[in-house]
């Protein structure tokens, strides 16, 4: 009995796997392809792109007064000849919060990583934050941007 109904499950999976890859042979993807297109284009060095930074990585925003939420952006520019994929973008702290582009950016077409720096129970003094961003770049997939302020109380 166990052999049978380990044998229906088994059926059952390759069954539905098989309709799965019909479905995306005819362009029926679901919510999370893009997540698993991202995560094989780091997989595939063939596919692999460069990125210039036009802005500078490291931006230093001055005074800000406390409470303020500050935007940060940094423009990039894929100069390779595969669409450039930013697969994750995440921050140093949970007071600041990255976003990535969800579409692969063409060859020669420009983009923008943006963050945006919650200032709200953050100490007093100089704030030195990271944004960590991984795309399928030739000579390294990890790219750190960075910003710096001082926080002044109202």
């Amino acid at each position: 009995m166990k052999k049978i109904s380990f044998l229906s499950i088994l059926f059952l999976t390759v069954l539905i796997a098989c309709n799965q890859t019909v479905d995306n042979k005819k362009g029926n993807q679901d919510t999370a392809s893009p997540l698993i297109n991202a995560e094989k284009a780091l997989e595939d060095s063939a596919n692999y792109t460069t990125i210039e930074w036009l802005d500078s990585t490291f931006r230093d925003l001055g005074k800000v007064t406390e409470g303020q939420i500050v935007e940060i952006s940094w423009r990039f520019k894929n100069t390779g000849n595969k669409p450039l994929i930013i697969v994750n973008t995440s921050a140093s702290c949970g007071c600041t919060i990255a976003e990535k582009p969800e579409q692969p950016i063409a060859p020669g077409e420009e983009s923008v990583i943006k963050a945006k720096f919650d200032s709200n129970g953050r100490p007093e003094g100089e704030q030195r934050k990271e944004v960590y961003v991984t795309a399928n770049t030739k000579e390294s997939p990890g790219h750190n941007l960075s910003f710096r302020l001082e926080l002044v109380k109202k």
